[in-house]
């Protein structure tokens, strides 16, 4: 993979001390360039993460670099006691005139991180051991959180889980019909419409505001090469206020279905029970202690709703001609929104016994 920036360069603006060696492209993001650079200090080879924030995606990079370096700030004072301290939380590298960034003269903001190492992400979740562990990490992460002081942190995208808004965008999208494209989603529009009063559901139980991580995908936990165990919650671009019930419901909605998230095969899409069982007590190992009664009633509903709020999304963009998601055939996006419609219904066959293990639990 090509080298798109001089990250020499970069690096030359940070605290990091020692011969530069080289950097490569790290990881499988696909919104900021990430790359993994090799320094020599005094003979050993130390590894960096260097990260240039996209700035068209986040219009705000500022406001996001002070969420992170108040949320890691936090968290590096709650681990500070653990001998793994510096493997339990991302740890900025400050630039050499005491910033969390630095901004180049093309306008690119860049982070730095130390590197993790011993330690691995994975695409795709492999065992309902990795779903306990992932689901644990991120309870984890809410739990040292949930004690920060104000002020409030920026929210790096506005209403991003604010479902009715969603709904309301796709009803206009159904009237403008920019693409021409109404008639052949026809039974989608109809699915999403006979749920629209779930949308509000979260938002009128009042449930308390908490800092939530809000991309809560396995590839975002970083797990012990030798135990399994979660160990660090990585990317915190969305880091921002919310629910915590969003980042458990994107936990369901990304790691229950084995199937991928443009699968067009709909029968390979299912939730499965196991890796709900495992999600619900890897987070409440850790997340238990602090969340609300009702917070816990609606966790299995949870998953039902983001799964509904993301097919939503899908649904949206196919019919506004594919303006947000990247597409790479014909009806991805309504392919993407069939796949959630159907993890929804394969929820709501089992909403039942969901409920009933969390209350068990």
């Amino acid at each position: 993979m090509k080298i798109k920036h001089n990250v020499g360069l970069v690096a030359s603006h940070f605290q990091i001390y020692g011969a530069f060696q080289e950097a490569a492209p790290y990881g499988s993001g696909h919104i900021n360039d990430t790359y993994c650079a090799i320094v020599d200090q005094a003979g050993t080879r130390v590894r960096y993460i260097f990260q240039r924030i996209n700035h068209n995606i986040f219009k705000n990079p500022v406001a996001l670099m002070e969420n992170i370096q108040r949320v890691t700030e936090h968290q590096a004072g709650k681990t500070n006691s653990d001998m793994d301290f510096s493997r339990r939380a991302l740890t900025l590298v400050s630039t050499r005139t005491g910033e969390a960034y630095h901004c180049d003269d093309e306008g690119n903001y860049w982070r730095c991180y130390l590197f993790i190492e011993r330690a691995t992400t994975y695409d795709a979740v492999e065992s309902t051991q990795q779903a306990f562990q992932a689901a644990r990490a991120f309870g984890q992460f809410q739990k040292m959180l949930a004690d920060l002081p104000l002020p409030r942190l920026h929210d790096t995208i506005p209403d991003f889980h604010h479902t009715p808004k969603r709904f309301a965008k796709l009803e206009k999208a159904i009237r403008e019909d920019k693409a021409n494209r109404v008639t052949l989603a026809k039974a989608e529009i109809d699915f999403a419409r006979k749920r629209q009063a779930i949308c509000s559901v979260l938002l009128d139980a009042k449930l308390p505001e908490r800092v939530t991580h809000n991309d809560t995908k396995l590839n975002n936990v970083m797990l012990d090469n030798a135990t399994g165990e979660g160990l660090c919650v990585i990317d915190l671009d969305t880091v921002m206020p919310g629910l915590a019930l969003y980042d458990f419901g994107d936990m369901v909605r990304t790691t229950t279905s084995p199937a991928k998230e443009d699968e067009r095969d709909l029968s390979k899409v299912t939730m499965q029970f196991p890796m709900f069982e495992a999600l619900v007590r890897g987070y409440l190992s850790s997340a238990g202690e602090f969340l609300t009664p009702e917070e816990k009633k609606l966790l299995a509903f949870s998953g039902k709703l983001i799964t509904f709020e993301i097919g939503l999304r899908f649904l949206t963009d196919y019919l506004e001609g594919d303006t947000y998601f990247k597409v790479h055939r014909d009806g991805h996006n309504l392919d993407r929104c069939r796949t959630q419609f159907k993890l929804v219904e394969s929820i709501e066959q089992q909403e039942n016994e969901m409920n009933r293990l969390v209350e068990s639990i």
